[in-house]
């Protein structure tokens, strides 16, 4: 059965099961709409053949979570896997590979700031530059956790982590961070949206600040990295 959801300011008509996918979709139900932006009706067979022993389940949310973010280039926006915890109204990213420490070091962040944090999204959230300023979202494909929020929040940096023995952060960029961003985003076969990728891609690293993160678990490292990126801008 087909249902309407509202993700970072989209509208889009969506055929799931009742899994994984439509539970953590539900928060971002709404009523139906005489047009949309997009449908997303998807199988994954491709998955399929690449990973044979995955479960339908999990395969569903990955095939319509890819679709999303696809469909989310022809809207000006893309996903960033990343941790996106919010400080005073302004969303901080921190993005890197898998088992780094990336929700390890937002929960910093949390316990630092208390009431004036929460995470927006902890894997997944989606990025769209709206009348000249770049927004964070939260979205259903949130992590292992499932931890999101259904809000857009300016974005005020964004700082690609890396584990070390002390805290340092620094600004960053050129061809090593366009590498490492590159390695985190949805990354369509299509010639056509990796054009449109790439150009949002080169935009984001004009507007927003990027940051090299170096940092240890210790609570120093929420602070370390807030005194850096808070004042920061372009």
């Amino acid at each position: 059965m087909e249902k309407y959801y509202k993700v970072a300011g989209l509208i889009f008509k969506m055929i799931i099961s009742s899994g994984t996918t439509a539970e953590r979709a539900e928060r971002y139900r709404c009523a139906p709409q005489e047009s949309v932006d997009f449908e997303i009706n998807t199988t994954w067979n491709r998955l399929k053949e690449e990973y044979p022993n995955m479960s339908d389940d999990t395969g569903e949310y990955l095939a319509t979570g890819f679709c999303f973010y696809r469909n989310l280039l022809n809207f000006n926006g893309l996903m960033l896997h990343s941790s996106a915890v919010v400080v005073d109204g302004k969303a901080y990213l921190f993005s890197a590979d898998p088992g780094t420490g990336k929700s390890t070091h937002t929960n910093l962040w949390l316990k630092a700031f208390g009431d004036r944090a929460f995470i927006l999204n902890d894997d997944k959230p989606a990025l769209r530059l709206e009348d000249g300023v770049w927004y964070a979202y939260g979205t259903p494909w949130s992590g292992k956790h499932d931890i999101s929020v259904d809000t857009r929040v300016p974005v005020a940096g964004i700082a690609l982590l890396r584990r070390g023995e002390e805290n340092v952060i620094t600004p960053t960029g050129g061809i090593e961070a366009i590498h490492r961003i590159f390695k985190q985003v949805n990354r369509p076969r299509s010639a056509d949206y990796r054009v449109k990728l790439m150009d949002l891609l080169d935009r984001l690293m004009q507007d927003v600040p990027i940051w090299d993160l170096q940092c240890n678990m210790d609570p120093e490292a929420a602070l370390v990295a807030y005194e850096a990126m808070k004042g920061a801008s372009k």
